[in-house]
């Protein structure tokens, strides 16, 4: 186990009042929906990163935009001992093109309503909803 937090990039991509979200494979979160990302490659900026995952999970080619957000996803066990600890970073990224098909880590890959992400009408990861008032300016 290491004792040093990964960093992880998250992509959240808007178009035609939707935005993308994928179902995720592996842990943590497996199951649930969330945005395309995943570690950042040393020597990788965390936007490079960003447009490369998306495209790895979903097909979509972007261009990096804003950082929204940072968040820490810390995993503990029973004992209250962090076991995995990432620094997620949001990055709006900008459709450019690609055909959506899921991929890698992505059990699917779907456009939702944003009135669908805010209410939780899907089983979502952890500040989803959160990530998409920051991209909206609402948040």
């Amino acid at each position: 186990m290491s004792h040093i937090p990964r960093i992880g990039a998250l992509a959240v991509v808007l178009h035609d009042q939707k935005v993308l979200l994928v179902r995720r494979r592996k842990q943590p979160d497996a199951g649930l929906w969330g945005y395309p990302g995943g570690h950042v490659e040393f020597g990788e900026t965390v936007a490079e990163a960003a447009v490369r995952e998306l495209a790895e999970e979903t097909g979509l080619t972007a261009t990096p935009g804003r950082h929204l957000l940072n968040l820490d996803l810390i995993l503990r066990d029973a004992a209250g001992a962090a076991q995995v600890h990432y620094l997620l970073v949001a990055v709006q990224c900008h459709p450019t093109g690609g055909t959506l098909a899921a991929a890698d880590d992505a059990l699917d890959a779907q456009w939702f309503a944003f009135d669908d992400v805010l209410d939780a009408r899907a089983p979502l990861s952890a500040n989803v909803d959160t990530v998409l008032r920051l991209a909206l300016g609402t948040g």
